[in-house]
């Protein structure tokens, strides 16, 4: 039984990450597809790159709140390992969503909101850590790399091995996504937060 409440957890984990929110948001005030804006993809950065502020925040809110809320549902009727599980399933539900051809974000915002959910010094320390970088450096992907790289020690330190693991599978999918990030910040071309990526 224990083995189906972690299924029931992976699957409405991945069903709440999958919502689009870049994508539903940016439609519903009548903008062209995000998809077809700077780079492609439906999180919070590139609807920045649209110039609405706004929607960029509502957008990382939203995005942390899906898989928060799946983490907190899950721990309420399952426990902590279901909500690692179900924190774990909402980052894949947003980098690879179903409804989307499983093309979606880069997972930062929704990390953010599970490790919140999951162990709020972590997930705080991540933010702090994202903040910092990104003032000093004024690149959205180093700040957010930075932060995944970091999170699983702080997991280990405030929350034990379980959810440094959990951060750890999450940090080593982020860098995957970012890969194309990494390549341009090794070659000094990766855009700065507020520049338009043509």
């Amino acid at each position: 039984m224990e083995k189906l409440f972690f299924l029931y957890a992976a699957m409405f984990g991945y069903l709440f990450g999958s919502i689009p929110f870049g994508l539903l948001l940016t439609r519903m005030v009548g903008m062209d597809d995000i998809r077809n804006i700077g780079s492609g993809n439906i999180g919070a950065t590139n609807v920045l790159r649209t110039g609405k502020k706004g929607l960029a925040a509502s957008t990382l809110i939203l995005d942390g709140a899906k898989a928060a809320l799946a983490v907190l549902l899950a721990r309420y009727l399952w426990g902590d390992i279901a909500a690692m599980i179900a924190g774990f399933f909402a980052f894949i539900g947003h980098i690879f969503p179903i409804w989307l051809g499983f093309r979606g974000g880069k997972g930062v915002a929704s990390m953010i909101g599970a490790l919140l959910a999951l162990s709020w010094p972590v997930g705080l320390g991540f933010c702090a850590i994202w903040l910092i970088t990104a003032f000093i450096k004024r690149q959205s992907s180093l700040a957010a790399l930075a932060g995944a790289a970091l999170a699983p020690i702080l997991a280990w330190f405030f929350a034990g091995n379980a959810l440094a693991l959990t951060s750890l599978a999450l940090a080593i999918l982020l860098f995957w996504r970012h890969h194309e990030n990494i390549r341009r910040l090794l070659d000094g071309s990766e855009p700065k937060i507020g520049v338009s990526k043509k």
